[in-house]
């Protein structure tokens, strides 16, 4: 059982989707949560939160040592999102920005960090088929978020040092639900705009984590991981089909997916010759090419079988709560 000295935490990323919800559910047990906030926007969204901001970045090695000071653990959730985009960017938030955080909690005593990881990692142009944490991560990978990301995690846990500063890092797939104002509201936008077709018919299939089932897992990371260890966290119910579980989200906005699809060989030559036009805006980045067509399919026994994580909210309840017209009533997107 916790301690109320156990029960704190340093977040980051917690104006965002997946750092506002987690903020949330620990603020909700009991937990004192301090929480980094760049901009006044984003100290005012984790204040509505129950969270103490802390004035500062990923930069700030001062602001994350004060933040994290007196705290027993630290979620690391902010992030540089995007499927393409300037590199440099990349890399100075998610690999410099996260080797600054470990080494500010470091500094700071923190007993437990948790990395929000992602699929992505493990992304360079291959479908991922019953992939666990067996799978390499790839540093190499040519898209920036996903090698970066990469390079992220290895470093969160080669940081780990049992019972002195341990670390664990925590992978969902393809987030979703309430508060999302990112992913589904873009896509939905695209269809709108008549600017969004599948990719072979949108046949490939994807593995899932709803944003509570995602929390969950931090939970269980932070609770009972082992150090230096990765662990993935899906939805109940196995792998989607990705055009079937992608229209049925569309609909919870009254949006009709749409028919159009180009053939994979035409969608391939667009993301190659729009990258060596426009390599910092592809109008077909590599790594939406690869989400849009490439079948990924995780296995998360591991997490099941080894620190008890088990789905906590059920793909129907979360469309249901979409359906109710819930998506901008929650937390904002932007880790």
């Amino acid at each position: 059982m916790l301690t109320d000295l156990d029960r704190s935490a340093f977040v980051t990323g917690g104006s965002g989707f997946i750092g506002g919800r987690l903020i949330e559910r620990l603020v909700g047990e009991g937990w004192r949560v301090r929480a980094l906030a760049r901009s006044d926007e984003a100290a005012r969204k984790v204040e509505e939160r129950g969270a103490d901001a802390v004035h500062g970045d990923l930069g700030d090695g001062g602001a994350m040592r004060g933040g994290a000071h007196g705290c027993a653990y630290a979620f690391h959730a902010a992030a540089h999102l995007g499927a393409s985009g300037d590199w440099e960017a990349f890399e100075r938030v998610n690999v410099q920005g996260t080797k600054d955080l470990l080494a500010a909690c470091r500094d700071a005593e923190v007993k437990r960090f948790v990395h929000v990881g992602t699929e992505a990692s493990l992304m360079a142009g291959t479908p991922l088929v019953e992939a666990d944490e067996r799978t390499p991560l790839r540093p190499d990978s040519p898209a920036p978020y996903p090698a970066t990301k990469a390079k992220a995690e290895i470093a969160v846990l080669a940081a780990s040092e049992e019972d002195v500063f341990e670390t664990v890092s925590v992978r969902p797939r393809f987030v979703w639900g309430r508060g999302d104002t990112t992913l589904l509201p873009n896509i939905a936008a695209q269809v709108r705009a008549g600017k969004f077709a599948w990719i072979a018919g949108g046949r490939n299939r994807t593995s899932t984590t709803h944003v509570d089932n995602v929390v969950e897992g931090l939970l269980a990371g932070a609770l009972r991981g082992l150090p230096g260890n990765a662990y993935f966290v899906l939805d109940a119910g196995g792998p989607v089909v990705f055009r079937e579980f992608l229209g049925e989200l569309l609909r919870t906005q009254d949006v009709e997916p749409p028919e159009r699809s180009v053939p994979r060989p035409v969608a391939r030559a667009l993301m190659e010759v729009g990258e060596r036009l426009r390599p910092a805006d592809p109008p077909l980045p590599r790594f939406a090419y690869w989400v849009a067509s490439q079948d990924c399919i995780l296995d998360d026994t591991k997490a099941r079988t080894t620190i008890g994580y088990t789905p906590v909210k059920s793909r129907e309840d979360g469309l249901a709560e979409l359906r109710s017209g819930t998506l901008d009533s929650a937390v904002a997107t932007g880790v």
